[in-house]
């Protein structure tokens, strides 16, 4: 089969073929109709973001694709199904504390690196071998929609967020870094789920417009001035009620005390979820006050990636006209382009933009 491979970091991709995955037990083999290009990849395959991967490595987080083999654990999927393929490999032998691979991306510690080592390959072929769990279905779609359906690994990041703090409808959301690929996909699901309310500050005022123009005035725009005190009161300001739940989702490039401004705008009793990149290339930790935390009864907890039946769930939202995958202005590439379309993710970053690779 015909593959992008990265041999080494900061060398461009090699196009060539390669023997096609094997199924084992608990395995299944996906033939990948798209695959997203994540608007960092660049600075994962030059070292940038210094992720734990074994190189060579076909790379690639996720993809949309149909069945092709599958092992004899499986006992629903059948050649030809259309599955999302999950990225987020969990190791099978202690539910407690699995290992976290993220297949054809990163490692997380030496179990994770294990892990990658069998499930190693990712999406940028035009197959690939994933555990039996991790090809989910989403029912049948029009193949010319494959593409448009790689907002499923956008999305479902914020998504796995909201969930994990029992996000509720009618509630009111603060999404720190709404202007971002991420920020933006939240904001889009929260509304979704019924928000009654989405604070969306950042710097980004041509961003923060078309929020408005997409989504009306269930999103509560706010400009923020870099001064943390006026940029919290603003936030506070703008909601119309005590805000429920923040959820961060700024990149490793923000500071901590943009962060720390958005999160200490929830309300007494309210939730916090820490799902972005800040301090990951180093600076200050997050400086919370503890009386703070303490005496308002504040929630605060980190969250990475998702729950496997978040993309089910998902999957139900888009196909009950709830959430619009048309937001997404997609630009497909041939997989012999892949490093055209990894120098355009990066240059076309943002909100509601998409890069894909059709094999």
């Amino acid at each position: 089969m015909k593959a992008a491979i990265l041999k080494t970091l900061g060398q461009p991709l090699d196009i060539a073929e390669m023997p096609a995955p094997e199924i084992g037990t608990g395995e299944v083999v996906v033939n990948v109709v798209a695959a997203p290009v994540l608007s960092y990849a660049n600075e994962v395959f030059n070292g940038k973001r210094r992720y734990m991967i074994d190189l060579p490595m076909v790379p690639g987080c996720g993809a949309i694709g149909r069945v092709r083999t599958s092992g004899p654990d499986a006992t629903h999927l059948k050649q030809g199904d259309w599955v999302f393929c999950d990225p987020t490999v969990r190791s099978r032998d202690d539910a407690l504390i699995p290992d976290i691979t993220l297949q054809g991306w990163s490692a997380r510690g030496e179990g994770g690196m294990r892990l990658q080592r069998h499930f190693h390959d990712g999406t940028f072929a035009e197959q690939v071998r994933i555990p039996t769990e991790n090809a989910i279905r989403i029912g049948e779609i029009d193949t010319r929609d494959a593409a448009r359906w790689c907002a499923l690994n956008t999305m479902l990041v914020p998504y796995g967020g909201l969930l994990a703090a029992n996000f509720q409808a009618g509630e009111i959301l603060l999404v720190s870094g709404a202007t971002g690929n991420f920020g933006s996909a939240c904001v889009a699901t929260a509304l979704a789920m019924g928000a009654h309310c989405v604070v969306a500050p950042g710097r980004n005022e041509p961003a923060l417009a078309d929020l408005k123009r997409r989504f009306g005035d269930r999103v509560q725009t706010v400009k923020l001035s870099g001064n943390e005190d006026d940029d919290r009161e603003r936030m506070r300001a703008c909601a119309p009620g005590p805000i429920d739940c923040v959820i961060d989702l700024l990149p490793p490039s923000a500071t901590t005390t943009t962060v720390r401004a958005a999160v200490m705008a929830v309300r007494p009793y309210g939730r916090v979820v820490l799902m972005g990149g800040v301090g990951m290339l180093g600076g200050d930790g997050l400086d919370l006050p503890y009386p703070w935390i303490m005496r308002n009864d504040i929630t605060v907890r980190g969250k990475w990636m998702y729950s496997p039946e978040a993309v089910t769930r998902m999957t139900g939202l888009i196909r009950a006209g709830l959430l619009d995958l048309g937001h997404f202005d997609v630009t497909a590439f041939a997989l012999d382009d892949a490093n055209e379309a990894v120098a355009h993710a990066a240059a076309n970053g943002g909100p509601f933009r998409m890069t894909v690779v059709r094999p």
